[in-house]
């Protein structure tokens, strides 16, 4: 996991307990875990998808292979094309084949339509159900009245029932394969929960329980480097406990009796007893899990623009088709006649190019976004990019690197280098783990630097280090703060010019005298910059989200020339900031790459994740950055807008061209000697089906 820095610390010498294996699928020890209700319902959503993808695959194959002889021996709306042959039964056999095709392939379009029906808003899935039903209730009607009464011939609509079954399955495999995506956030997140907890007995003694059997008021034993079981109130024992999980910072928050502490987050190097204020079902992990729930949920429910296309199509259809055979009943009295026309309204209706329309761009798209560093995972943030007007980003690992770095080093003394200052200074970390400790012995490593040996090295809460160098000097290595308490005399000029630039100081005294400093700081990512210019000439606001302090958080903002931005933001309120602009009408984009970005990735409008961020943030999202490139948000939008523009084109050929179709399918100009015939209905569904396919493969992206 990418831990997420805090360029304005306090430095100390306390221990940051590794977060090594947070992400760590612990599957085994969660069998017998009481899932909260989101994550059962995330993870049945996740694993419904795969499913769901697998069947539409096994259904395609198998109505291809159904399909075939039905093309053979069946004509297209009444055309004899010069590879059909029949033979005595052929009509039986296609008969067969076809109820086979219509209840098994047809199934998952029923589903869909039943769905879109009880909510009162048909769409693409009625309008596909309306069309192969009619195909083949008719169709069916046809065979009978051909085989058993001998009138007049009857077209059927076999062959349109089979290709239409075969390309709408198709499109919809093709669109959920380009837009699959593995894992599943909520499941995650309660894998940051252990799998068992240690409770205090009436003997006095510690027993290790189920996870799944702790309940509020027990008291709990947290040994040093374990993850805190539950929410809690801490009883006895002193430690630090990194919160990156919630704060998006990688702060060693100190815990004294009284203090309170979050299911989830992990220990440092002190035990402590905590009695137990909220269990996996009712703690802040919960709360956090049932945010990214119901934001996903809300979500889910946006509706796609062939959706729209399909519900008014799916109206005019009805009214077309409906009103041809009133009205055709009504002038000639020849029902077989008047159900014709409205049968081949209702099935010009449903033209195979819609079918591909979307999916085809979408595919295209994806591709295209791959080669590009983004993995797109849900199509709907590319009809929604475009309409983009706030983006909101997480500081740490978005806009800056995340990984604290040694900026400046300078030395205050002739007779001292910055290699003298950098190995006693790192001389007094080797004991400690904090990430300002790390990068500065990072530093001595690259400068290939033996670090001086020290003894005695004691910690200055929250103020710093001491100890004894191996040539007997006192060294300390501390914060202006300290030096201001204890009125030690520094260069607050060159002091404010660092911090003023973000980065964290760390003044080395040597036998009580300022000897040198070392600046370090968070650094800005090269990608950062260029992309709020980007930003500002699409005239979109960026805002910057960040758990840092509001001092920290307004160096970062200056640094960027960035206006708008919020500081110590939880999960709630990040998520809380992206509903307020939705209240004002905005349409957001939220980028994140940590668990506290979580729910405002799921609740913004269109979700970016950094692909060297959390597992639950990538899950939580509907596009990866792949490279963590911020500037890739830029290509992002690029791509959405051409994207959106091909798929409105693929949207006119595959159902504009009813606009035409189905008037003249239902006769408005019979009375002056025209009717679009089933074959020329055919001919032009045809047409658009291939015009709309050479259409997504011309979406490029320069």
């Amino acid at each position: 996991m990418q831990h997420k820095q805090k360029n304005n610390h306090e430095h100390h010498g306390g221990t940051t307990a590794s977060m090594e294996g947070m992400n760590r699928s612990t599957m085994e020890n969660h069998t017998g875990h009481k899932e909260m209700d989101q994550g059962n319902s995330g993870h049945a959503e996740h694993m419904g998808h795969m499913e769901h993808m697998t069947d539409l695959k096994r259904k395609f194959f198998v109505c291809l292979i159904l399909t075939v002889p039905v093309l053979l021996f069946s004509p297209m709306m009444g055309i004899q094309l010069p590879f059909q042959f029949t033979f005595p039964g052929s009509e039986w056999v296609v008969l067969g084949l076809s109820t086979i095709l219509f209840f098994y392939g047809g199934m998952p379009f029923f589903m869909g339509a039943k769905q879109e029906l009880k909510e009162r808003s048909p769409a693409m899935m009625t309008l596909i159900t309306l069309g192969i039903s009619a195909s083949y209730i008719y169709s069916l009607y046809a065979f009978v009245m051909n085989t058993f009464f001998h009138g007049p011939h009857l077209m059927d609509f076999f062959w349109e029932l089979a290709t239409l079954i075969v390309i709408m399955l198709l499109g919809h495999w093709i669109e959920m394969k380009a837009v699959a995506g593995a894992g599943d956030a909520l499941k995650k997140m309660a894998e940051l929960l252990p799998a068992q907890a240690s409770v205090l007995q009436p003997d006095g003694s510690y027993a290790v329980i189920p996870l799944r059997d702790l309940s509020v008021g027990q008291t709990v034993l947290i040994k040093a480097g374990e993850k805190v079981p539950s929410d809690g109130t801490v009883l006895n024992g002193s430690s630090s406990i990194n919160e990156s999980m919630v704060t998006g910072e990688a702060r060693e928050v100190p815990k004294k009796a009284g203090d309170k502490v979050i299911g989830g987050s992990l220990n440092g190097s002190g035990s402590l007893t905590i009695t137990v204020t909220g269990t996996g079902e009712s703690g802040y992990l919960a709360r956090v899990m049932q945010l990214v729930g119901s934001a996903r949920q809300e979500k889910s429910r946006a509706e796609t623009m062939s959706d729209r296309v399909a519900r008014w199509l799916f109206y005019v259809a009805v009214g077309a088709g409906l009103a041809s055979l009133i009205i055709w009943y009504a002038v000639t009295r020849d029902i077989s006649t008047s159900i014709t026309r409205m049968v081949t309204v209702l099935v010009i209706a449903c033209p195979h190019a819609l079918g591909l329309a979307i999916p085809l761009v979408v595919a295209r798209s994806t591709s295209l976004g791959a080669r590009s560093g983004l993995l797109i995972r849900n199509r709907k943030a590319l009809e929604t990019a475009p309409k983009v007007n706030v983006v909101l980003m997480d500081k740490t690992g978005t806009l800056t690197e995340g990984n604290f770095r040694v900026s400046a080093v300078r030395s205050f003394d002739r007779k001292l280098g910055e290699n003298d200052i950098v190995s006693a200074a790192a001389a007094l970390e080797t004991a400690s783990s904090h990430p300002l400790a790390a990068s500065i012995m990072k530093e001595a490593a690259e400068r290939q630097l033996k670090p001086a040996a020290a003894k005695d090295v004691k910690v200055l809460a929250g103020e710093g280090l001491t100890g004894c160098l191996e040539d007997g000097r006192e060294a300390a290595i501390v914060s202006a703060a300290y030096l201001d308490k204890h009125s030690i005399p520094y260069s607050k000029s060159e002091y404010a010019e660092l911090s003023g630039n973000g980065y964290s100081v760390s003044f080395l005294l040597l036998d009580g005298k300022p000897a040198g400093l070392i600046a370090q700081g968070d650094e800005i990512k090269a990608g950062a910059k260029p992309l709020l210019e980007g930003l500002a000439a699409r005239h979109i606001i960026p805002v910057m989200l960040t758990g840092d302090n509001q001092a920290a958080a307004e160096k970062t903002a200056g640094l960027l020339g960035l206006k708008d931005y919020r500081a110590d933001m939880l999960p709630e309120n990040k998520e809380t900031a992206v509903r307020e602009y939705h209240e004002q009408g905005k349409v957001t984009m939220m980028v994140g790459d940590g668990i506290n970005d979580a729910p405002s990735l799921a609740r913004a409008d269109v979700g970016v994740a950094i692909g060297a961020g959390t597992d639950i943030a990538v899950n939580s999202a509907d596009v990866v950055l792949v490279k963590s490139d911020p500037e890739d948000i830029l290509a992002f939008l690029t791509l959405a807008k051409k994207t959106t523009r091909k798929m409105v084109q693929n949207l006119w050929w595959g159902a504009g061209y009813n606009i035409i179709a189905i008037p003249l399918a239902a006769g408005v100009l019979a009375p002056v000697g025209f009717i679009l015939s089933p074959a020329a209905g055919a001919v032009l569904m045809s047409l658009s089906t291939i015009i709309v396919a050479v259409n997504a493969i011309l979406l490029k992206v320069k």
